[in-house]
């Protein structure tokens, strides 16, 4: 079982002042392609994994954006990490019909 929960929301800074949707679209490719769990929210992304791993996404989502024309990219994260494991789906079955 995973120890972590990362959250992101990623506000990528555009060149033109243009839609920010693209530049979200490229982060969250990064994150499908790091094969995690992870579930699409309309305000964030959360991710499940080990922290190691889910800091070094972070640090990839951030250079993707980058390399994609962004000149800054600010996140706003948030971690759960429990040593003994913790799941999106243990945390949210409750709330499931």
């Amino acid at each position: 079982m995973a120890n972590t929960l990362l959250s992101i929301q990623v506000i990528p800074k555009t060149p033109g002042n243009e839609n920010s949707y693209a530049y979200v679209d490229k982060a969250i490719e990064v994150i499908q392609r790091s094969g995690v769990k992870y579930q699409v929210h309309p305000l964030e992304t959360t991710m499940e994994g080990e922290l190691s791993d889910l800091l070094r996404i972070v640090q990839d989502m951030h250079e993707a954006l980058i390399e994609a024309g962004s000149p800054s990219v600010i996140s706003q994260i948030k971690i759960a990490h429990t040593p003994t494991g913790i799941s999106m789906d243990t945390l949210t079955e409750k709330y499931r019909p």
